[in-house]
């Protein structure tokens, strides 16, 4: 068994961890302590860690250096959730102390393990004990406090899970909410799959199961050829390589071989960024990024002939469309996070200059956020992330944007959202608007109706799988049959005399019509308040209720 690991071993640990984590995914996302179909947190971990997988299946340096910084930011662009964004924090920390070290020896993966619970958990406001954060720290510490007395990496990893499974097994103790679903933590039991994936490299084991979606990542590399639209989000001073060249190489020599378009690849790579250069002795497609296109021609011509050449200046195109943007450039705007054709088009209506798709059962990730944050033109972009497992991968979305000032408002729900749009002043400074939403969500109560999803004792409620259950943004309030009685009996749970307006968004598996006669249901028992109804079209939640 080995004693140390290097670069490729690593490497093959973070696909072998994603592709365990992957083939468990189900079984993770079934242990959510809430009954309600919003189990994501494997589906959240396994495409983080995949997209660090497909950062590194761009990633042509074998340098451990080079493959730690493709892991750290592949994971971080593609945080979603918050048990994704700790992943991502987990790799992040781990890999900046790996990445200084010609290999790694125990001791060096030891004290990675302890920077990355470290930086995991500083990404995190308000640390939950009884979390992957617990089964990531009792890990670290233990291989921290034994590291010496181990020779064998395998020997290593194999106590280290071991300590992660008697981490897991107690956290519910650590988390009442775990004790009463009868469930160990998601993310923990996540964490534990990656290291058994780290495990079988060392171990030489092969993770039998086929994963599509990795192997979709690692084919990345065959879409090569794109409009430089993105372009525009990088500083004129980011653009190491000015001319984005692009060509085909056809009618190649009787002399060229396989190992000359390999070394054309190699020789690319000395001149530029951003090389591709695939194909066989028929075809051979090229994409580089380079200061010297001539010289990119000049080696290639050596093969064969050349066809369709495009060479584009990054530099002026970036310049013209930095020039357009800023003369269009406004101070302020609004992002909503949301599911749903219906509560899209209301933030529409309330200004809100882009919509996210996300919400419960599809967290965005932290560069989708970003992204999304990319293309409103405006100095300040206030988020909304309207759900409270959306609002760690919004914060970390500031990392990944450097020409906004991104304000997380941080939006429980779909009300506290419509609240903080309608408080928006565009008269307002940034800070007092920043202010003013973030008192405007005191102003309103929210509550959902959906189903339980497994049988199970929680919040008092005895639970049978398909009861239509109501709750907050904390807990289960109400249980019924049917939507409608139910959300009846929530809405008496959260109304309070000061309230006067209550106004119902109905799902899209709700027809008008019901939606209509329950406002009149809902008017007539709380006669004091005015009453609403309009199409939210929301997955899961048959119906969302505000109270203002």
């Amino acid at each position: 068994m080995p004693k140390t690991v290097n670069s490729t071993d690593f490497r093959r640990m973070i696909i072998s961890g994603a592709k365990v984590l992957e083939i468990n995914r189900t079984k993770v996302d079934s242990l959510n302590v809430f009954p309600v179909p919003d189990g994501d947190t494997g589906t959240n971990m396994s495409l983080t860690i995949q997209s660090a997988v497909k950062e590194l299946s761009v990633c042509s340096s074998n340098r451990l250096s080079e493959i730690c910084d493709a892991v750290s930011k592949g994971a971080l662009k593609g945080a979603r959730g918050n048990s994704g964004v700790i992943l991502s924090q987990l790799f992040r920390g781990m890999c900046s102390e790996i990445k200084n070290c010609e290999e790694i020896t125990v001791k060096v993966f030891a004290k990675a393990m302890e920077n990355g619970t470290k930086v995991a958990y500083s990404a995190v406001s308000k640390p939950k004990e009884g979390t992957m954060l617990t089964v990531a720290r009792l890990m670290s510490e233990f291989a921290k406090a034994s590291c010496s007395k181990y020779r064998d990496f395998a020997a290593f990893l194999t106590d280290v899970i071991k300590k992660g499974e008697e981490a897991l097994a107690k956290t519910p103790e650590l988390l009442p909410v775990l004790k009463k679903a009868g469930v160990v933590d998601s993310g923990g039991m996540g964490l534990l799959c990656v290291y058994r994936g780290f495990l079988m490299v060392v171990t030489g084991e092969e993770v039998s199961d086929d994963v599509s979606d990795l192997a979709d990542a690692a084919k990345a590399e065959e879409d090569v050829f794109g409009d430089n639209s993105d372009i525009i989000n990088l500083d004129l001073g980011e653009i190491d390589f000015a001319y984005c060249t692009e060509f085909f190489i056809i009618n190649l020599k009787k002399q060229t071989t396989l190992a000359d378009i390999d070394k054309l690849k190699e020789r690319l790579m000395e001149i530029g960024d951003s090389v591709i250069c695939i194909g066989d002795l028929e075809l051979v497609k090229v994409h580089v990024h380079t200061n010297n296109p001539g010289q990119a021609l000049s080696y290639a011509v050596e093969l064969g002939e050349l066809d369709r050449v495009k060479i584009e200046n990054m530099l002026e195109q970036n310049r013209a469309l930095r020039a357009k943007r800023e003369a269009e450039k406004k101070e302020m705007g609004m992002l909503a996070v949301c599911a749903g054709e219906g509560i899209a088009e209301i933030f529409k209506d309330l200004l809100v200059d882009g919509v996210i798709e996300g919400g419960q059962t599809m967290n965005p990730s932290a560069n989708d956020i970003a992204a999304a944050v990319q293309k409103i033109n405006a100095e300040h972009v206030f988020v909304f992330p309207n759900n409270k497992n959306i609002i760690l991968a919004a914060e970390q979305a500031k990392a990944l944007v450097s020409n906004r000032t991104i304000h997380v408002i941080p939006t429980k729900n779909i009300p506290q959202g419509f609240a903080a749009a309608l408080a928006f002043n565009p008269e307002a400074t940034a800070e007092e608007n920043k202010t003013d939403m973030i008192h405007s969500m005191d102003n309103v109560k929210a509550g959902q109706v959906t189903y339980a999803v497994r049988s199970t004792t929680v919040n008092g409620f005895h639970l049978k799988e398909g009861d239509i259950i109501g709750l907050d943004d904390k807990k289960i309030l109400a249980k019924g049959s049917n939507a409608e009685d139910t959300m009846l009996a929530l809405i008496d749970k959260l109304k309070e005399n000061t309230h006067e307006i209550i106004t119902l968004y109905y799902g899209k598996d709700v027809r008008e019509e019901d939606a209509e006669a329950l406002a009149e249901k809902v008017a007539e028992k709380f006669p004091d308040c005015d009453v609403d109804f309009h199409y939210g079209g929301q997955p899961v939640y048959y119906y969302i209720v505000s109270l203002e």
